[in-house]
């Protein structure tokens, strides 16, 4: 009775995971851009906006753990989502697209990973099924975690975003025009120098910090199809997961 349903679930968690990255890679690409124009003087000296650009990347592809905050509208309504991650495989974040509900995602070191979906994104699944089926899914999903295999291609998908290395692989250096290096700020009170790009009339601002290690610390864009924002902090952070308690775990038995 529930097999049907499974599918379907997983493939909304695929989908917006999918987004998710798409959303990262395009902001991080064009944020991540040759910039150009040099100033003399600022905490980067006279180094130019590509290489602080350069320098701040790999800056934060070194970090041993990061947590990464992404809001932002598409096409599909806002996607947000607060992901933590490190480089042993850990990962425990959730993830919200406009008002189809959240996911909640768990991967243990060992490579365990597990999901579990809010109320609202169960009903809007099964909406299609009978009430009988309905009641059956909501009875048994709700508020419970599902072990799934990382190697299913749906899931795969969705812990993309738990793998340090393949996500921040996706903030490549792109071909992108030069941009103005801005003046220094303070972000969330960490002093900070912006990289700053217009394109049309969209406008993406970085954010890297001047003080101890020159991490990315945002990424914004303004005016455009798909603005929004992604912060990334809490850099070199434990990241603490345990795998739920069986008494919290879906019956694999009734899901087929």
């Amino acid at each position: 009775m529930l097999a049907a349903s499974r599918p379907r679930l997983r493939r909304r968690a695929a989908l917006t995971a999918t987004a998710l990255c798409t959303a990262a890679l395009a902001l991080g690409a064009t944020a991540c851009g040759p910039l150009s124009r040099p100033e003399a003087t600022g905490p980067f000296g006279n180094m130019t906006g590509a290489q602080i650009s350069d320098k701040a990347l790999a800056a934060t592809k070194g970090a041993d753990s990061l947590t990464m905050d992404v809001n932002m509208r598409m096409s599909d309504g806002r996607v947000k989502a607060k992901v933590s991650t490190d480089r042993e495989g850990r990962c425990v974040g959730t993830i919200q697209v406009g008002g189809t509900g959240s996911a909640d995602l768990i991967r243990t070191a060992d490579k365990a990973a597990y999901i579990r979906f809010d109320e609202r994104m169960i009903k809007g699944q099964v909406e299609d099924e009978s009430a009988e089926v309905q009641a059956a899914v909501l009875k048994e999903l709700k508020g419970r975690w599902m072990k799934v295999d990382p190697k299913d291609p749906d899931m795969k998908d969705m812990l993309h975003l738990c793998g340090l290395h393949e996500l921040l692989a996706d903030f490549e250096t792109s071909s992108g025009a030069g941009a103005v290096k801005g003046a220094e700020t303070t972000l969330d009170g960490k002093k900070a120098l912006t990289l700053t790009q217009r394109e049309g009339g969209e406008k993406t601002t970085a954010y890297v910090a001047t003080e101890g290690t020159p991490y990315l610390l945002k990424i914004g864009v303004t005016g455009g199809k798909e603005p929004g924002t992604i912060g990334f902090s809490d850099f070199g952070k434990p990241v603490r997961v345990t795998a739920p308690a069986k008494k919290d775990m879906v019956d694999e038995k009734m899901l087929g």
